[in-house]
């Protein structure tokens, strides 16, 4: 059963709901009285609704982790200040996103939901995939610079230009819990003549220890082609204010090696007939880079999805997949040393997409796994 909430303040509860409290990590409390009202309030906030108020906090017009907001387009709204429409309130970090570091940083917050955990009730490399891309999406839409299309820059949509990833590299230290919250911050950087590097660092919201780290490797795609493309100076004009040289992952860390290209003599697992869905495809009309995660996992064995977490993973996405693509998956395994006091406590595993019909290569990945605590 599904319920699309179009409007928070529209929503009418049963009686048997009266006086019934909803805190999100000391975030935010959405109280119902006995007649069946919404009553918002904030918590820590220098703002907070009343029962008639039709101020719900905003960003950018979307839905963020289930709540309708306002249209507030593009102004960011930092926190303590608050907004002149009646529509829109002040910038909460729980909910939206905002500026630091004198506005080269953007930083957002989030809840786990149940539907983004797996077996064993923590966040799965997936979710975390997604949370990084929806902070660069958002990063974007409230830089000033974003358009109507995904992620790109009003000069990249004139030119039917969009941002394509070649390379991540994801460090987990420690997988969130369902019902914890993250808070996310993201940046960009140039990366070489004609690419752009965008780094995350995930915290944990109430002990603000660093859980995971990612840096990611960034070109320019003409939609109607699929080409690749120069970036125009139009378009670096643009982004260029929002560099700054900042590494997420210090740079004798990143996994720069060469991933093995797998073939039938080399991979010991292979899975084959894995289609794209409609679901698995994104706005710029190919396979969204998140997918292929789970398609790799299918050619793990279980007993490593069960008794191992996912620690690292760099992904080298290397062609598009189309819906009427058919995939294969490929693994091969060794044993590693993952600490200094065992040498032989965990396992590299390098990964092969490729279409089955002609075997082109799709993503390249390699992933370390270390035993669970």
């Amino acid at each position: 059963m599904a319920l699309m909430i179009r409007d928070l303040c529209s929503l009418h509860y049963p009686i048997n709901l009266s006086n019934t409290e909803l805190q999100v990590k000391e975030c935010r409390i959405l109280k119902f009285g006995c007649n069946g009202k919404k009553k918002l309030m904030s918590v820590n906030a220098s703002a907070s609704g009343t029962e008639n108020s039709k101020s719900i906090h905003t960003i950018n017009g979307k839905k963020i982790n289930g709540v309708h907001v306002g249209q507030r387009g593009n102004v960011v709204i930092e926190p303590g200040s608050s907004s002149s429409s009646s529509s829109s309130s002040v910038n909460h970090s729980y909910m939206l996103g905002n500026f630091v570091d004198e506005r080269f940083v953007y930083r957002q917050s989030f809840v786990i939901r149940s539907y983004e955990i797996g077996p064993d009730k923590t966040a799965t490399m997936e979710t975390i995939m997604n949370l990084l891309q929806e902070t660069a999406l958002n990063h974007v839409a409230n830089s000033g610079v974003g358009s109507n299309g995904f992620g790109a820059t009003r000069e990249m949509s004139l030119r039917k230009l969009i941002w394509v990833v070649t390379r991540i590299q994801i460090k987990v230290e420690q997988y969130s819990s369902w019902g914890d919250v993250v808070e996310i911050d993201t940046w960009v950087d140039a990366a070489g003549k004609n690419g752009m590097r965008r780094d995350w660092i995930i915290r944990d919201s109430n002990t603000r220890n660093i859980i995971t780290k990612a840096t990611s490797t960034w070109v320019i795609m003409n939609r109607e082609t699929r080409k690749l493309s120069k970036i125009p100076e139009q378009v670096k004009a643009e982004v260029r204010p929002f560099y700054i040289n900042k590494f997420a992952i210090p740079t004798a860390q990143i996994d720069s090696e060469k991933i093995e290209k797998l073939n039938d003599e080399t991979a010991q697992i292979i899975t084959s007939g894995l289609a794209p869905r409609w679901s698995d495809m994104d706005a710029n009309q190919h396979v969204n880079n998140v997918k292929y995660i789970g398609w790799i996992l299918e050619s793990v064995p279980i007993n490593v999805l069960e008794d191992c977490n996912l620690m690292s993973l760099t992904l080298e996405y290397r062609r598009e997949c189309q819906l009427s693509n058919v995939l294969q998956s490929m693994t091969t395994m060794r044993e590693i040393a993952t600490s200094e006091s065992d040498k032989n406590s965990g396992m590299e595993c390098t990964h092969l997409i490729r279409m089955e019909a002609d075997q082109a290569e799709v993503v390249r990945a390699r992933s370390i796994w270390q035993p669970k605590q």
